[in-house]
């Protein structure tokens, strides 16, 4: 299997960002992107994907669109709908029948924000998922970057110094959305894929005659990406790598990563049996006994979850291992030490273990 790395959930000027889809390509080739998938509220722009740059500044685009229903008050219910390539804002107010057009159109649909606190000192809502009674979407957004702010930032100095320094704030999803995460799982008894989301708009503030950009780009896109894993190199010919892309993401062929502390280049999670060898988003079947293993690209803290629940753990180690006979749904999660606190860095997705 080959590795790509991509950023999505990101905003350009065609609704509350602050670059071109262009710009955003020259960015992410900045960042040792392989691709990037903007998502502007309630809009999708035609006619834009493809390739940007040469060698290996060369980006790939993909468009896809953040809709949600402009009538809720509190407003919420924010989904990312990725490769149905039509617009699809006008189904915002039926968040099931927008799943079902997106599925009908051969995209994928991933909840935004699930869990989101609100900002209130800064008059700031909270968007979470409201409607839990929809079916068939394909995952969540794990990891949301500004989401997190909204969490960690509850007076003003913290607010201020995480918006300065925020590479100080990053420290993993909600512990909420986890738990939300494996009890979907669990309850639907289907796969649900994690993804990562920037979330990026780069905000431009202004303090008498500076300008200051909070959370540019460049740094959205060195830290919360989404790992996929795809049977050959990206080919240059945008159709088929596209295709690769999302057949990738509707599996759950990778992980989320926090990729700015140490690149998380190279981790796998991976399951072997008398069949073979499977990764994460595969299902498996236990057969006479599974052998899980873990690669980090460097030493680090891990453990292994299984329906939810920690069952192993190990510090400091690139390789572990866990042989076991019980069916589940069984995940990776790794931490690393950066600016003095032990923060996420990567978070697979299952590997679901049949019996």
């Amino acid at each position: 299997m080959n590795e790509i790395k991509i950023a999505l959930h990101m905003h350009t000027r065609y609704s509350d960002g602050n670059a071109s889809h262009s710009e955003l390509t020259h960015i992410a080739a900045k960042a040792g992107l392989d691709g990037i998938i903007t998502t502007d509220h309630n809009i999708w722009v035609q006619g834009i994907e493809g390739y940007y740059g040469e060698g290996k500044n060369r980006v790939m685009l993909m468009v896809g669109e953040e809709v949600h229903d402009r009538t809720l008050d509190p407003p919420g219910n924010h989904m990312l709908a990725i490769g149905a390539q039509k617009e699809l804002s006008p189904f915002g107010q039926d968040p099931q029948r927008l799943i079902d057009q997106i599925q009908r159109n051969d995209g994928l649909s991933f909840i935004a924000h699930p869990i989101e606190d609100p900002l209130e000192r800064f008059g700031e809502l909270a968007y979470g998922w409201r409607n839990w009674e929809v079916q068939r979407f394909t995952g969540i957004e794990l990891w949301n970057h500004m989401s997190e702010f909204k969490s960690v930032s509850s007076t003003l100095t913290s607010a201020a110094i995480n918006a300065l320094f925020p590479a100080r704030m990053t420290l993993g999803p909600l512990e909420r959305t986890l738990i939300l995460w494996d009890d979907l799982i669990a309850t639907r008894k289907r796969k649900i894929v994690a993804v990562g989301g920037v979330d990026a708009h780069e905000l431009v503030k202004k303090f008498g005659p500076f300008r200051v950009k909070l959370y540019p780009y460049l740094h959205h896109f060195k830290s919360i990406t989404t790992h996929l894993l795809i049977p050959k190199p990206l080919t240059g010919s945008f159709p088929e790598d596209r295709r690769m892309v999302m057949d990738a993401l509707r599996a759950g062929h990778g992980w989320v990563a926090y990729d700015l502390p140490a690149l998380t280049d190279g981790f796998r999670f991976l399951a072997d049996n008398d069949d073979g060898t499977f990764i994460m988003g595969d299902q498996v079947k236990i057969k006479r006994g599974l052998t899980l293993q873990i690669r980090m690209p460097q030493k680090a803290n891990c453990r292994l979850i299984k329906d939810g629940k920690v069952i192993k753990h190990w510090e400091n180690r690139e390789v572990a291992t866990h042989i076991t006979t019980e069916p589940g749904v069984y995940r990776a999660e790794a931490l690393i030490p950066f600016k003095r606190q032990l923060r996420g860095w990567i978070f697979s997705n299952p590997i679901y273990a049949w019996g």
